[in-house]
Formats: C-alpha cells, structure tokens, sequence
C-alpha cells in the first residue's frame, strides 16, 4: 500500500525553470546601466559642441571665447612641464589631509552629540553659529596663523567638513529606532552593546553619505583657500591664468577640478556600497 504522503518527483526541467523565474535577471538593470551612460556621454559630445560653436562663432567677449582645442594645448603642454602634476599633487594632498582629519573629529563628535541629548542641547547654539559663519571669510585668519602652505588650505577646508560629517552621523544615531533600544534594554544589552550593535549599525550609512559629501566640499575649500592665496595647487593655478586673462588655462583646470570630483564620487560611491553590501539595494 502506497503512502499517500509519497510525494511525486517535480522533473528537474521545470525546477530549473522555477528557480530562473524566480530569480531576477540582470539584464534589463545592465541595459538601464548602459542607456544611462549613453545619454551621458551624448550630453558631453553635446556640451563640447556648444562650447566649440560659441567660440567659432563669436559669440562671446574675444577674452572669454576660447575653443576646446586651446585649452587641450594647455592641459598637454602643462603636463609635459610638469606644472598641471605638481600642482594637482598639492591641491589633492591638502584635499586628503582635511577631509580625513576632519573626518574623523566629525564621527566622533556627532556620535558624541547623538547619544548626549543634554550636551547636545547646551552645544547647538554655538555650533550653528561657527556653521554660519561664511568660510571663505575664515581664509585670511587661517593664512596669517599658519601661512601661505599647506595648514591653511587643510584648515578652512576641515571647517567644512567637519560640521558635514557631525551632522550626518549625529543624524544616523537619532535614526535608531527605539523598540530596538527598548527590546536591547529588556534583554539585558549593556551601554557598550547597544553602541555596537544598534547605533553604530544604524549610523553607518548616514556617516557614509556625509563622508562622500565631505570629500567633495573639501576639495572646494582647498581650491578656495589656493584662489585666495597660497604657494601652489590648482587654485592658485586659475588665479594666476586669470589675472592675465589666459582663460584657455582656467577652462581646462576646472574642466580637471571636475572630473577629480567626478573620479571622488564615483570612488567613495563603490566603496560605500561595498562596505554596506549588508543593506538591501533600496536603502544604500
């Protein structure tokens, strides 16, 4: 007598068909991806066109009104002197320098603030007031206490960052859900637990977010500080092709300035998204 619990065997064809149904195909994300990049590129092909035609054409003041062509001829012939290399390494030190310095007393201090209400409370009057204050105005401070070299551009960009980053991470810790916290105290979690295992967890994207914002405003600041006033970097590259109006240098450097901001993006996106593989898609 046959068990009526005896289950039939699924042939492995329609098994096979199963788990290929259920698992989602990659490809129309990877023809997403690639319309994505195409239409970027077309835009670039585009902008290059437009600024190829307003200066064939005269549009522009003569000063102004510089090809794609002359300011490729800059960018080759400072790269064979030497000059676009050393100034980039500078301005790029610098960059480097603030952003992890004021990157890391920013973790800090917001997680400090996060999870001291009472300090917290007592210390945002006087943090929103140094917040507003306008930074560029802070540049000539930070050049008569620490020179014309590198500490000037590393401090008024880590003015910038810091309060970036202290504001994402105290965010991330205020996202902790607090049945979590609840739960944690009932099962007996001690503070050092509910650090590691709740606030830290919840805080790491937010602090990962404003870290790759911070990369960027402190590339902003250095270039600032160098058009104020500094030894060398790109800065003060632009400051000096502006002042005897040699604009195919300035174009092609802050043609260069982007496209650094672009590689920054792009690199401290995938490292983001590499360390924060644990989150789903949706939420990174």
């Amino acid at each position: 007598m046959t068990s009526s619990n005896t289950k039939s065997p699924v042939p492995m064809g329609v098994t096979e068909a199963a788990e290929g149904q259920a698992r989602p195909s990659s490809a129309p994300r990877k023809r997403g991806r690639l319309k994505v990049r195409a239409w970027q590129v077309i835009l670039l092909l585009a902008w290059f066109g437009l600024w190829q035609w307003t200066s064939s054409a005269g549009i522009l003041d003569p000063v102004l009104s510089k090809s794609p062509e002359q300011s490729w001829n800059y960018i080759t012939t400072a790269a064979e002197s030497g000059e676009l290399w050393s100034n980039t390494k500078a301005t790029m030190t610098a960059v480097l320098l603030a952003w992890v310095l004021a990157g890391i007393a920013g973790v800090i201090a917001g997680l400090a603030l996060g999870l001291l209400p009472t300090t917290e409370r007592v210390l945002t009057p006087y943090l929103e007031a140094i917040n507003s204050m306008p930074r560029i105005a802070l540049a000539p401070l930070f050049i008569v206490a620490f020179g014309i070299g590198l500490w000037a551009k590393v401090a008024l960009a880590a003015t910038l960052v810091f309060f970036i980053v202290m504001s994402g991470a105290r965010a991330g810790v205020r996202s902790a859900d607090t049945e979590w916290l609840r739960l944690s105290a009932v099962l007996g979690a001690n503070s050092f637990q509910l650090f590691t295992k709740i606030f830290v967890p919840v805080a790491t994207p937010a602090i990962f977010a404003s870290l790759r914002l911070g990369l960027i405003y402190s590339l902003l600041g250095v270039v600032g500080s160098e058009l104020i006033s500094a030894e060398n970097g790109l800065g003060q590259l632009i400051a000096n092709y502006s002042n005897i109006f040699q604009m195919e240098a300035v174009y092609a450097i802050l043609i260069l300035l982007a496209l650094i901001a672009v590689i920054l993006n792009q690199l401290m996106g995938a490292i983001e998204a590499r360390l924060l593989s644990w989150q789903p898609p949706e939420e990174r």
